[in-house]
């Protein structure tokens, strides 16, 4: 299956960058099209691992092997670059002193270079990041894909996604969260996925999760800081900004980096929008497209939830903007509380997603919310015409 991807990764001469994302997210793929002629060192191939990782200091001396007028203007990818963190050493020097070429450092998990104390090139590298894909890449809503399939480019067009998750989950995700970590026990992190199906999108209680695990609290908040660490989740944390109510202000919730890994492991197969389970995945979908948008449009706005002492709470807040997602049509003052007491106490702009066909602009008591069909949200959103 064939997508352009929407990543904007330019570089002008001699400028170099890591590309971070989960794997399988197509981040090799894509710079292969973006960059046909440079010069790519992978580091998942043994013989070449075996090689940088007894040696980093060759791969300065290939470089300065090449003639220099050849040499300028080159572009060398390393590919799953955390595999040996000592080979950034060695590209820092020729950041340095190398005029003309350019690094593209691409990984699937920045937490060993972060335990290691690698070297990180001390910002002289831009950050990009690969998602799974994003409406504007696909340009159309195939709910039975997006949640039974999920958005992980090699999953979603294919008939064999089932048989594609589970080995993502149990040879890919298991196993290397084994490594990066150094778990020498697995049984304890594969009860944390299962119980994690059980909180995910709601906020977390890392004491009642530990329990579940037969682990301690702090082993849990490893757990989930690894999965942020390798792009297989995201923390959202709620807004702080305090009005005329008590609110929470301290309790994360988490959402994993693809519908289909999410759904697959918690065993829900979505037929349509008519159980508590599918707002869930259609809420964690929404999710999944603001986060890719904040994140490509490099914008400085953070993303938050919002929920007070009662319990009211609002799904979604970004750039000043409250967004409720639900799967039901007919919106009432009940359904979306917490979105209008949001408003009323932050003046803020209310909105709320949904399966609706038109959009429309509805009054509740003073306040107005805008209902929106979600692909015409999505289409305003990645238009920059929502904000």
């Amino acid at each position: 299956m064939s997508v352009k991807r929407l990543l904007n990764l330019s570089l002008p001469q001699g400028q170099s960058a890591f590309l971070w994302g989960a794997r399988k997210t197509g981040k090799t793929t894509f710079l292969h099209q973006r960059f046909p002629n440079a010069i790519f060192i992978d580091f998942l191939q043994s013989e070449v691992f075996a090689k940088y990782s007894l040696n980093p200091h060759y791969i300065r001396s290939e470089i300065l092997a090449i003639p220099e007028d050849k040499r300028n203007g080159m572009i060398f990818v390393i590919d799953e670059v955390q595999k040996i963190p000592q080979v950034l050493n060695e590209i820092h020097w020729m950041i340095e002193n190398i005029k003309g070429i350019s690094f593209i450092l691409c990984g699937s998990s920045s937490r060993k270079l972060k335990s290691s104390g690698a070297n990180l090139l001390g910002g002289r590298a831009w950050r990009y990041q690969m998602f799974p894909f994003c409406y504007p890449e696909l340009k159309e809503l195939n709910w039975n894909r997006i949640f039974n399939r999920g958005l992980i480019p090699e999953h979603y067009g294919s008939e064999f996604a089932l048989k594609s998750l589970s080995a993502y989950v149990y040879d890919y995700l298991i196993n290397e969260v084994q490594l990066e970590a150094n778990i020498r026990k697995r049984e304890p992190f594969i009860r944390f996925l299962d119980v994690l199906t059980l909180s995910h999108t709601e906020m977390i209680n890392f004491t009642n999760i530990a329990r579940d695990c037969g682990v301690n609290k702090a082993t849990v908040k490893s757990y989930f800081e690894i999965l942020e660490d390798m792009y297989i989740g995201y923390f959202l944390h709620p807004y702080t900004k305090r009005k005329n109510r008590q609110i929470v202000t301290q309790i994360p919730k988490f959402y994993l980096f693809d519908t289909g890994v999410a759904n697959y492991l918690s065993k829900y197969t979505f037929s349509g929008f008519h159980t508590s389970d599918s707002g869930k995945a259609f809420e964690h979908y929404i999710f999944l497209e603001l986060k890719a948008y904040q994140t490509m449009s490099e914008t400085r706005d953070e993303l938050f939830y919002y929920r007070d002492s009662e319990g009211h709470e609002v799904d979604f807040i970004f750039r000043d903007q409250a967004f409720e997602v639900k799967t039901r049509q007919n919106i009432t003052s009940k359904d979306i509380r917490g979105l209008l007491l949001f408003g009323k106490d932050y003046r803020a702009k209310l909105n709320v997603i949904c399966t609706v066909d038109k959009k429309r602009i509805e009054t509740f008591g003073t306040q107005s919310v805008t209902i929106w069909p979600v692909q015409e949200f999505l289409e305003s959103l990645w238009s920059n015409s929502l904000f």
